[in-house]
């Protein structure tokens, strides 16, 4: 027998959030978010999304032990942007055993109808920032922890319960060149764009220069990328909410501003060094002694995780994407980088997927958002 139960107490939210960590015990291709991260997710008073979203989650319990988690996210702002009536689903997993998983759905799909909408899909998060999409392809491959691990047997669950494909997002490994000649020419050809469009780089002397910075970074997310799947513009609070997380993981050899001749932000790239290890290592715990081994991952790494990369559109057709990756390849050189992995990236934005036709890479993971309409 299954049993429900809406999370409500402090002490269900931690096991809610803990259970990925005890369902992929052992599984070396799982990497954990950060547990504090979760938290404040579901955190109305440190979440500002919840002034347009309504949300519940939910664990599913046999015998008193869980066995299951899935949260449902109603985002206004996102149904009235879309002209659509729907709910979201998040943070799912199970084990493989199929009254656990219809359990789970039918609870999001009995307060779906509830709310009067007519179709579930997912998973998706409170923003687009947020981790989304099912793993279809590359089980065997190592996560990032901006992004979701899952058991194959997930989609034939899904299958089985009649959710189907609505958008696939797509991961590179991408080898970093160390050859001269495609090094040189990189650098010639973001000589060439930041002269041309009289560009420059921001200079920064201290993680209080990034402040501004990384707030004009996310005002020009709302405007790059506005136009992709379920995007909806991140208010002031959210800007705020999000530098503040960004901020600690930046590196000046590794993220780039692009400013115009009046220093406003018209490009920039953001990556970090791989703290997957250390996260597995702390099983997404930076406290008390997991901050060590990120502090270490984000100093020594031989992999680059590549968070977001946005450019202005009036200079979408300018190249500006090749002083974004001009100036953290020097930065990969310097810290003996030798791979970078991309975050996901929508299968139809072909515009993002060409900019790496300078490197060497590998489509090796797929991650989808199913949909499912409601009687």
């Amino acid at each position: 027998m299954i049993e429900i139960r809406e999370v409500h107490s402090r002490s269900e939210l931690r096991k809610f959030v803990n259970y990925p960590n005890v369902l992929y015990k052992g599984v070396p291709q799982y990497v954990p978010a950060m547990i504090g991260d979760d938290l404040s997710d579901w955190n109305p008073k440190k979440n500002p999304a919840f002034a347009y979203c309504e949300a519940k989650c939910w664990l599913a319990l046999r015998d008193g032990k869980v066995v299951g988690r899935i949260g449902a996210i109603l985002s206004k702002r996102a149904n009235e942007k879309w002209g659509l009536n729907r709910m979201r689903f998040t943070q799912v997993d199970f084990i493989d055993d199929f009254e656990v998983s219809s359990a789970l759905f039918g609870t999001v799909e009995a307060f779906a109808r509830e709310k009067g909408c007519d179709e579930v899909h997912g998973p998706l998060g409170f923003t687009d920032l947020d981790r989304e999409g099912m793993l279809v392809e590359g089980f065997d491959r190592m996560g990032m922890f901006i992004t979701y691990y899952n058991h194959p047997y997930y989609i034939d669950h899904l299958t089985r319960l009649g959710y189907v494909k609505d958008v696939d997002w797509v991961e590179m490994l991408i080898d970093v060149p160390y050859d001269e000649r495609t090094v040189t020419r990189l650098d010639k050809l973001a000589e060439r764009v930041m002269r041309f469009s009289n560009l420059h780089l921001a200079e920064t002397r201290s993680r209080r220069d990034y402040q501004p910075l990384v707030e004009k970074f996310f005002r020009l997310v709302n405007t790059a990328y506005s136009g992709l799947y379920g995007t909806v513009p991140l208010d002031e609070k959210q800007i705020s909410r999000y530098a503040r997380k960004f901020i600690p993981l930046i590196n000046p050899e590794l993220a780039c501003f692009v400013l115009d001749e009046h220093d406003e932000l018209v490009g920039f790239g953001v990556s970090a060094p791989s703290m997957a290890k250390a996260l597995q290592k702390s099983r997404g715990r930076l406290f008390p002694l997991g901050w060590i081994g990120v502090l270490r991952a984000l100093k020594v790494n031989d992999t680059l995780d590549l968070f977001l990369v946005a450019v202005a559109p009036e200079y979408q057709n300018k190249a500006v994407n090749a002083v974004l990756m001009n100036h953290v390849l020097k930065g990969c050189h310097k810290m003996g980088i030798t791979k970078a992995e991309t975050g996901p990236q929508l299968e139809t934005n072909h515009k993002v997927q060409n900019q790496w036709n300078f490197f060497k890479t590998e489509q090796h993971k797929r991650r989808r958002c199913f949909v499912k309409k409601l009687d």
